[in-house]
Formats: structure tokens, C-alpha cells, sequence
């Protein structure tokens, strides 16, 4: 009986798969069933949705948005009643409590009327992400007129692989203002990315207003060089610019983002970096580290040797600071690094080596691995966790701690064999910082390495080596954006897109169902376009 299931399975997923080219959606949906005829909205179109969460009306404005900024058609929402229960010319929300994933849906666009079935709003929201897709790419401009807003009539069942799927972006070497931001939500939202990882402190740069301590805003968040060029350059042979740059978020300002992205149902994750990277906060505070100082806001790329030493001020210093990023940041959630800290310091440093001796400690990994558990003890106090770049392992870390691999897949693999939740971002497959063509010449300046669309295309986070048990430990997996060579909205606009859409597909759809061909050729028919539409700057390379 099994088998005849799975041959059922089998024979309907390629049915569905070959009628999915005809729709052009990125990622690719688990089944479509192609039907004839199509959907027409016009100025009597209305959205239906149930009563009582506020939420569905995030949902239904995803939709009713893109009207009203490309069309003279004012979709309206109403109820779901008694009187316009069966009504036509309408997308109907209806609420089933069955489905077991939140995030999913089913579509059904008949002629007459659009049927739109999922557990909670989100699904809404994806379903509606799904029917901008199916429409002229005009609906992603401003005042379009002479377009025929019809989607093509389609059942559609849909559903993530993978409940983490996210983005990270480095503010810290290169700022964005927070109408960018707003504008990578929104790109998030369209290709249904759900989770904002935002790189707010470095070396280079601190990006986020602590009222406690001030000086972190009026000397941290600015640097008065900046290297030109590859970082890769003999130091006698580098060049800067010599001016002030930098800027910060003010608390007001990240509840306006973080309000929006809810909006858009994408959570924001903060990331504050420790023990290393520390630079910037140290230029303000000098008393944090080993030496004392005095520092400078870094203008060159890479690792630096001084990082927070272990006295209890500097941990004093980094809970104040995750007390307010934790009242500004209401996700479960809270990324403090942990990646390349050097222990040149620490090594020559009289506290740290009597912190060693009074614990017990073995050598300044294992002092690392005691300062992540004192700084994770103190987030889990507040009834959240915290999210480490891998390097958190190294010396043993309490298995609450998630671990993001980005060094390799193998990396992901130990952890989750150790019991640690995993996010998968591996540099070989998701850091869209790299090259995407192998003739550099034509390329903006990038970070080094080669990564075309293809590869991650094929990227899947859970390795097959992993048994049953130990891939429930891979939450989903990251794109990351360094911008140590990205300074431009523009430039990152290249870089992101449409490899950014590439991971998408490869964290929301069927491992078994991946065909990179069909995948260029619905993102070439329909994204691309939807792109142009948006005025992407995106990388023409399929």
C-alpha cells in the first residue's frame, strides 16, 4: 500500500511540475494544476476576510497595495458575511485550522472568484505574494494604465520546507538608511524570505542607538577613513578615503522597521557582535578591553586582535546593551556573534589569564566558550535565545545555543550531531558577497571567491549524512551580504538579485522537485520582469 502511495505521489508531482512552467513563480510551489481561462480584477473586485485577527488585514493589504500604487482599481476589503458569502468577482479568505503549517496555503483561481485557504494570516500573505507574481509585471509601478490585471486561472497547494529562511545584511562596513531597509523587506516579503538578519555592529561601524551608553552613537557610528580597493593590497599600497563616515538607527527608527517588517511578516534579528569585531564599541569605551586603548573606528577590512576582555564591567556593558536591543527586538532571537575572535589579547592579558586559572579553564577557547555561556545565561534570563556563528562551539556551549554555519556544510553537520539547532549559510553556496561570473573584469568589486546562480540554486541545507533525528536540528538557511566592497544600493542590488531568488526556491520548495533549467526559465518569464518593474539593478547573468 506504501508504494502505490508513493507512485501516486511520483506520477502527480510531475503532472503538477510541467504545468508549473506556465506560471513562472519563484519559489517553485509544491503542486500546481494548470486550468483554462483567467481571473479579471476590475473596480468592483473585493477581498473577503474572516473577522477577529487583525493580522488578515496585512494580508489583504499586500494585495490591495499593489493596486493602489500601479492601477486606478481601489480593491475593497470587506467581512466575510452572510451576504457576500458567495459572492463573485472576489478573493476569498477562509480559514482552515487543519493545516499543520502555518506559513502555507492553497490557491484556487476560477474565473468567477479567488479562494485563498490557510491556518493563520501568513499564509494569506504568501498567497497573495503568489497572485503579484501571476500578474503583468506592471503591478510593481506607479500609476500603469492600459493593463488588463488578469491571472491566470490555477489550484495551488503550498507550503515552506523550511520554517527559518532568511537574509542577512551588513550595515556596519557600509550603512543603509531605513528607507533601504524598508525597501529589502519588501523584497523579502515578494519572494517569501521570512527572517531579516541585520549585521547592526562590527569593527566599522555601530549602528544602533543605546540610550545607556551614548557615546556609542556620537563616536562608534562614525570613522574618518575608508580603504579603496581590495583589501587584499600590500598595506604600503593601500589607499583611503579620508572623510567621516557612518550613521545609526535611533530607537524610534528601529520600531519604525521593526513595525513595518511585522507588517510584511518578516522577523528582524538583531545581531550584536562579541568577543570580537569589537573595535568600534571599544573606540568609545576603551576600558573594555585588554589593553585600554586608544583605538579608531576601523576603515580597513578583516580581523583585528583587540576584542572585549573578561572583566565583569565589559559584561555589565553588553547586558545593558541586549536589555535595550531585547525591548526594541520583540522576536525570540538575538545574534551575538561569537565568528573570529582573535585571542592575541587574551593571551597576554593579566585578567583573562587569572579568569582562566580561577575557572579552571583549559586554554582562551574554552574562556570563550565560558564568556558565550555567561552573555546566552543572561538572554535566556529574559526568555530568549541566542543565535552564534559557529565559532560559539569551539570549547563546548550549552545546546540552547543556535549555531549558524557558515565556514561549510560540515560545520552545520557537528553541531547538529551535537544537538545544537542550526541555520545553514555556508560561504560555498550562500554568501552573495562573492563573484557571480569567473571574467572579474566585468564585475563590480566583490569579496573574492565564485558564485553563480547555479550553485545556489543547489544549495539544500539539510545534508543527507545527517540521520532523521539530527536533521530536525536544521532549521532552514541564510543568505549573507557582507559589505566590506558594496557601498551602494545599487551594487547590492547586483549582488542580491537574482541569486537572492535562487535560495529562496532552495528553502521553501521540494528537494526532490529542483530543476535549475525550469527555475531559470520561470525566473527569466516572470521574476525578471517583476524585477525591471521594481527598478532593481539586477545581475542579467541567466
Amino acid at each position: 500500500m506504501k508504494r502505490l502511495f508513493f507512485i501516486f505521489v511520483f506520477c502527480s508531482y510531475f503532472v503538477s511540475s510541467t504545468a508549473q512552467n506556465a506560471y513562472n513563480i519563484v519559489p517553485q510551489p509544491v503542486i500546481v494544476k494548470s486550468q483554462a481561462d483567467k481571473f479579471v480584477f476590475n473596480k468592483g473586485t473585493r477581498v473577503i476576510i474572516p473577522e477577529g485577527d487583525p493580522a488578515m488585514h496585512n494580508a489583504s493589504f499586500a494585495l490591495i497595495e499593489r493596486f493602489m500604487t500601479a492601477s486606478d482599481i481601489a480593491l475593497k476589503e470587506e467581512t466575510l458575511s452572510e451576504e457576500n458569502k458567495d459572492m463573485t468577482n472576489a478573493v476569498f479568505f477562509k480559514t482552515d485550522p487543519k493545516m499543520t503549517n502555518k506559513e502555507g496555503y492553497r490557491l484556487k483561481i476560477t474565473k468567477e472568484r479567488i479562494e485563498v485557504e490557510a491556518a493563520e494570516a501568513v499564509g494569506f500573505f504568501y498567497a497573495m505574494q503568489t497572485i503579484r507574481q501571476l500578474l503583468p509585471p506592471e503591478i510593481e509601478k506607479s500609476t500603469t494604465s492600459g493593463v488588463e490585471w488578469a491571472v491566470p486561472c490555477v489550484e495551488i497547494e503550498d507550503a515552506p520546507r523550511y520554517a527559518y529562511r532568511g537574509l542577512m545584511v551588513d550595515v556596519s562596513r557600509h550603512f543603509s538608511s531605513v528607507k533601504d531597509v524598508k525597501r529589502y523587506i519588501d523584497l523579502l516579503a515578494f519572494h517569501k524570505i521570512n527572517t531579516f538578519h541585520w549585521h547592526l555592529t562590527d569593527d566599522q561601524g555601530w549602528r544602533i542607538e543605546i540610550k545607556k551608553y551614548p557615546k556609542l552613537s556620537e563616536i562608534s557610528a562614525w570613522r574618518y577613513r575608508t580603504l579603496i580597493g581590495h583589501g587584499n593590497a600590500a598595506a604600503k599600497d593601500r589607499k583611503y578615503k579620508q572623510e567621516r563616515y557612518g550613521g545609526f538607527y535611533t530607537q524610534e527608527e528601529i520600531k519604525d522597521v521593526v513595525a513595518y517588517a511585522g507588517k510584511k511578516f518578516v522577523t528582524i534579528i538583531p545581531e550584536i557582535e562579541m568577543p570580537g569585531h569589537a573595535l568600534a564599541a571599544l573606540t568609545a569605551y576603551p576600558e573594555l578591553s585588554c589593553t585600554g586603548g586608544p583605538f579608531e573606528v576601523e576603515g580597513n577590512w578583516g580581523i583585528f586582535n583587540d576584542i572585549y576582555c573578561t572583566r565583569d564591567e565589559t559584561f555589565r556593558f553588553l547586558e545593558d546593551v541586549l536589555s535595550e536591543v531585547m525591548e526594541l527586538f520583540p522576536g525570540t532571537y538575538v545574534h551575538i556573534g561569537g565568528d573570529e575572535a582573535k585571542k592575541t589579547r587574551w593571551e597576554r592579558c593579566h585578567h583573562c589569564q587569572s579568569k582562566i586559572n580561577e575557572l579552571g579553564l583549559k586554554n582562551e577557547e574554552e574562556l570563550q566558550s565560558w564568556f558565550i555561556t555567561r552573555i546566552e545565561k543572561f538572554v535566556r534570563s529574559k526568555g530568549r535565545r541566542i543565535i552564534g556563528w559557529e565559532e560559539v562551539t569551539e570549547g563546548g556551549i550549552s545546546p540552547e545555543v543556535t549555531v549558524m554555519a557558515w565556514r561549510g556544510i560540515q560545520k552545520g553537520i557537528t553541531a547538529a550531531r551535537q544537538g545544537h539547532d542550526v541555520i545553514m549559510a555556508p560561504q560555498t553556496f550562500c554568501y552573495l558577497d562573492y563573484y557571480q561570473s569567473k571574467d572579474r573584469e566585468t564585475e563590480p568589486l566583490a569579496n573574492g571567491g565564485y558564485l553563480p546562480l547555479d550553485k545556489v540554486y543547489s544549495f539544500d541545507p539539510t545534508p543527507q549524512e545527517l540521520s532523521a533525528q539530527e536533521a530536525k536540528h536544521i532549521l532552514g538557511g541564510q543568505a549573507n551580504l557582507w559589505r566590506e566592497y558594496i557601498p551602494a544600493e545599487t551594487h547590492l542590488e547586483y549582488m542580491l538579485f537574482p541569486r537572492l531568488a535562487a535560495l529562496a526556491e532552495a528553502v521553501w520548495s521540494s528537494r526532490d522537485g529542483k530543476d535549475y533549467e525550469d527555475f531559470k526559465k520561470r525566473l527569466v518569464s516572470g521574476v525578471l520582469k517583476h524585477y525591471a518593474a521594481l527598478g532593481i539593478n539586477y545581475a542579467n547573468h541567466p
